[in-house]
């Protein structure tokens, strides 16, 4: 019998709005259809009118159904499902990332004679009370639970389900004006130019590179911390920031266009994502933003809890350190500036293996 490529892709997340979640999704479907895979995606309108929505998704080459969200959230729940329910129907394989799209295809009973496959990153395994449950109920009854990096598979472990398979997050640069990424060389010593790109938010760990800066600034009174990404706790971490005497030593740049990232990222030395696990379980799955800044010759320093030890070859393409530990993180920059093209060209072949074009062989290796 033929094997089916009608692929219906459920996520909580996809472009234009940010999210890693989404930025996975939209690679996949891409990529699939470009392997012959005729893909659907099923998400959410996550703008006010959903403009942004309906200009993106006029570019695609794949349909994507969008769901209104409600104020209130049950209404939303309702409607996923009626969607999902009027669409799964006609594809063969059906695809779930994120919280909610786990629990419909996990807990769909109806779905039986189809391949499932979930895509797990990290904060949607680390829920508690009835979500776990449910969680852990749905990921039981999937084909295959595909995971993005060893730390993600490891929060599965208790399940012990017969097929998990870890491929990595990719990456693309098809936007950038740098495609071809040379070595960096540290000009000055003195003047490491650090950058975040994520989420301002206590899990994305900028407060960490905040606090650590009072003792790097003593050994590079030049130093400089950009910081790109939606300004959720930016207010609180500017705060902490005029405290410690650093204000002057960091720029909040808020969300960027493409072209803007990708000029910060050719400007600056060291990419910083010192992640923390929240109190509400939210974590870092795996860490794509180091694997783009790997491919523009920046090194990176990495929490060592966190999906991110799968991002980093530790003294390779750069460090890992305990995400609060400010004399490791002093000793990291210092490692790095005073070695710097060997990190420089290190991280631009460590990220080669990590573009989408390798990564969806992977996936297809699984599907088919």
């Amino acid at each position: 019998m033929k094997y089916s490529k009608s692929t219906l892709i459920i996520t909580s997340e996809f472009p234009p709005q940010p999210g890693g979640i989404g930025n996975h999704a939209y690679n996949l479907a891409k990529q699939l259809q470009l392997h012959g895979y005729i893909v659907t995606v099923l998400t959410d309108v996550r703008s006010k009118i959903g403009i942004e929505e309906e200009q993106f998704d006029a570019t695609l080459p794949f349909k994507v159904i969008r769901i209104k969200r409600y104020g209130f959230i049950l209404f939303t729940y309702l409607k996923r499902i009626l969607m999902y329910w009027k669409a799964v129907s006609n594809y063969d394989l059906v695809l779930a990332s994120g919280k909610f799209p786990l629990w419909m295809v996990g807990l769909d009973p109806l779905l039986n004679n189809k391949k499932k496959y979930a895509v797990i990153h990290g904060s949607e395994l680390n829920l508690k009370g009835f979500n776990k449950k449910l969680t852990n109920n749905a990921l039981l009854n999937f084909n295959k639970i595909i995971a993005v990096s060893n730390f993600t598979k490891s929060l599965v472990s208790h399940l012990k389900h017969s097929c998990v398979e870890v491929i990595p997050n990719g990456f693309n640069l098809e936007n950038s004006t740098n495609e071809q990424p040379t070595i960096k060389t540290l000009r000055e010593k003195e003047n490491p130019i650090l950058l975040t790109v994520g989420n301002v938010t206590e899990r994305k760990g900028q407060l960490n590179v905040i606090k650590a800066l009072p003792l790097l600034k003593e050994k590079y009174p030049k130093i400089h911390y950009h910081i790109v990404g939606i300004p959720t706790r930016q207010q609180d971490f500017e705060v902490v920031a005029k405290k410690l005497n650093v204000a002057e030593h960091i720029t909040f740049h808020g969300l960027v266009t493409e072209q803007k990232k990708h000029q910060l990222l050719q400007e600056s030395t060291i990419f910083v994502m010192l992640s923390n696990k929240t109190t509400t379980g939210d974590v870092e799955g795996f860490g794509i933003a180091i694997i783009e800044a790997n491919a523009f010759g920046l090194p990176a320093i990495g929490s060592n809890t966190s999906g991110i030890v799968d991002a980093i070859n530790n003294n390779v393409s750069g460090k890992l350190v305990g995400s609060k530990n400010k004399e490791a993180i002093l000793n990291a920059v210092a490692e790095i500036s005073n070695n710097y093209n060997n990190y420089s060209q290190n991280a631009i072949v460590w990220s080669t293996q990590f573009k989408w074009e390798l990564i969806i062989k992977k996936y297809l290796k699984v599907f088919e």
